[in-house]
């Protein structure tokens, strides 16, 4: 899988842009702001059909325009394909010039693996970001996944709120019963995807990281959650009912899963150095990539937003020897020579490509 080309209209502080790109490894350089990350935030765009830099759309428009067209086009192995997204008022996507009624439609077309700098707090910061990581990472395989999570998340939205209403307005706590038998549900189906693919990542992962560090690093990786049955969630549920009504919040459930990864059996995020973090966090990443691999037969695409930066030389080459047969996008500040592989240099001068 690869994109032969990127089109942007209005994207940014990018007026108009039409990128052709090498299937096998492009490099994008640039002193900050002038537009570097807004490439890759473009095909991010295409694969989720959302940002992974903001939550209001409308930002990624060009200033002083009223909106926006991104288009990529890519080719698969058993096909070619055209998503096109516009942003004005509405957003619209469109999927090889048909426009598609649900986001889900666009999941899997353009399949991805995204290393951005802020990454790092994966493991450093709490477990909402390893959370998404999961959630991202299972969505583009398993439509299912988003439909699943979706609804718990809807129906731990109703349920909050009536937990409220107990404590506020005296309603009958006996109600619960309907939103947990539906939550325990939801919860253990989701479980269940996150619990198989946490375990086709541990299969690659500690090869990957092996080879990466020489052999000085082994890595492990722990799974959190409470949901690992239908009926033990909702025991626990009714054994944290008074709290959780207290509280105005359910206090349990798959919303507070977790994986901690232990480097030579100690915690990574709080032992591991800055650069022992950075290089797990692209373990991770390249085990992302290889079980999406597995799961449709050919290499997802690489974003690497500044992933260079912070890592030694030694690194680089034993990491980029791991992502042969992959497109490669990445991005850095420096022209960076990468002797025996096949790469376009593109220099981005304030919105432009020179």
């Amino acid at each position: 899988m690869y994109i032969e080309k990127i089109k942007l209209q209005n994207f940014r502080n990018y007026k108009q842009l039409e990128l052709n790109l090498n299937k096998n490894i492009n490099i994008i350089y640039g002193n900050n702001a002038q537009g570097k990350t807004n490439i890759l935030e473009s095909i991010f765009l295409c694969s989720f059909g959302k940002s992974f830099r903001t939550t209001k759309e409308k930002e990624m428009i060009k200033f002083n325009e009223t909106n926006l067209i991104v288009e990529v086009f890519y080719q698969k192995k058993d096909r070619d394909g055209k998503i096109k997204i516009e942003i004005g008022d509405k957003k619209q996507i469109y999927l090889n010039g048909i426009k598609i009624k649900k986001l889900s439609e666009l999941l899997g077309n353009v399949n991805i693996v995204i290393f951005t700098p802020d990454d790092i707090n994966i493991l450093k910061d709490g477990p909402a970001g390893r959370r998404r990581f999961l959630d991202m990472m299972i969505g583009q395989l398993r439509p299912n996944y988003v439909y699943n999570l979706n609804m718990y998340l809807k129906t731990i939205e109703q349920r909050n709120n009536y937990l409220r209403q107990i404590r506020e307005e005296n309603k009958p706590e006996e109600m619960l019963e309907i939103w947990d038998e539906k939550l325990a549900d939801y919860a253990e189906k989701i479980f269940n995807y996150r619990d198989e693919f946490i375990k086709k990542i541990m299969q690659k992962i500690n090869k990957i990281h092996s080879e990466i560090t020489e052999n000085k690093e082994t890595l492990e990786i722990e799974y959190i959650s409470n949901c690992e049955k239908k009926e033990n969630y909702l025991k626990l549920l009714k054994e944290r009912r008074k709290l959780d009504i207290i509280k105005g919040f359910t206090t349990k459930g798959i919303h507070r899963d977790d994986f901690m990864i232990y480097i030579n059996e100690k915690e990574v995020g709080t032992y591991g150095s800055q650069g022992q973090n950075r290089t797990v966090v692209l373990s991770l990443k390249l085990a992302e990539l290889n079980v999406i691999y597995d799961e449709i037969g050919e290499y997802p695409i690489l974003l690497l937003d500044d992933f260079m930066s912070e890592l030694d030389e030694e690194r680089r080459k034993n990491f980029l020897n791991n992502i042969k047969n992959t497109q490669v996008i990445l991005t850095g500040t420096e022209k960076i020579d990468l002797p025996n592989l096949e790469c376009n240099l593109y220099n981005v001068k304030k919105g432009e490509i020179v």
